[in-house]
């Protein structure tokens, strides 16, 4: 089985913006420019590594406030609460509200320290031109690029549930600061996961 030709031997770039294919140049103009889109053409992203790093240990700052301070206050008959965000998943689990805990618990809990250790897991073996699992890599890329569209159901769960309990007249409910910084946790890692070119897994590869 013959093996498949890579970009550098058919002497073609990616563009980072649109993905359009174009013919590599960069080595007689020293810079090119996409022609659908216009961006800047690179065969790999400039400084991807260390933007992505930047970015992402924002996130992990960022995510120690968004645990700690609370993201909503509920008033349930004159008793007023604030809540973090498992303080919230505990309340919404024991009022039999099971699918609302489960939701706030994946997209808060599980999925940004998910995201954490994958993206870490990435940059480190990409850095250290790892050759181990470089197909699993690649896929838990793609896998972080999916579920990077979902991570702002805990944003989107706290102001349903606000705007259902604003219609009872008894009880009240507001978003509170932390979930602002839970939203910085959501947008810096996808920034991150956006920095970061895949294609550095596979350059330990090249001949």
């Amino acid at each position: 089985m013959s093996e498949i030709p890579r970009a550098s031997q058919l002497r073609v770039i990616g563009c980072h913006g649109c993905g359009l294919v174009c013919e590599d140049t960069l080595d007689r103009t020293g810079h090119a420019a996409c022609p659908r889109c216009g961006s800047a053409l690179h065969r790999r992203r400039p400084d991807s590594i260390g933007r992505a790093w930047a970015l992402l240990v924002a996130a992990l700052v960022f995510y120690i406030p968004a645990n700690v301070l609370p993201v909503m206050y509920t008033n349930m008959f004159g008793h007023g609460i604030d809540s973090t965000i498992m303080s919230g998943v505990i309340q919404f689990w024991r009022e039999g509200s099971y699918e609302i805990a489960l939701i706030i618990f994946i997209a808060s809990i599980a999925v940004p320290c998910t995201k954490f250790l994958v993206l870490g897991l990435l940059l480190t073996s990409s850095r250290r031109q790892s050759r181990r699992a470089m197909r699993e890599r690649a896929k838990l890329y793609r896998l972080i690029e999916l579920v990077g569209y979902w991570s702002m159901l805990d944003v989107l769960v706290v102001a349903i549930v606000s705007a259902l309990v604003k219609f009872q007249a008894l009880s009240d409910i507001e978003p509170r600061i932390g979930i602002l910084f839970f939203g910085l946790v959501v947008i810096l890692t996808m920034l991150s996961a956006m920095s970061f070119d895949p294609r550095l897994i596979w350059d330990c590869d090249r001949e």
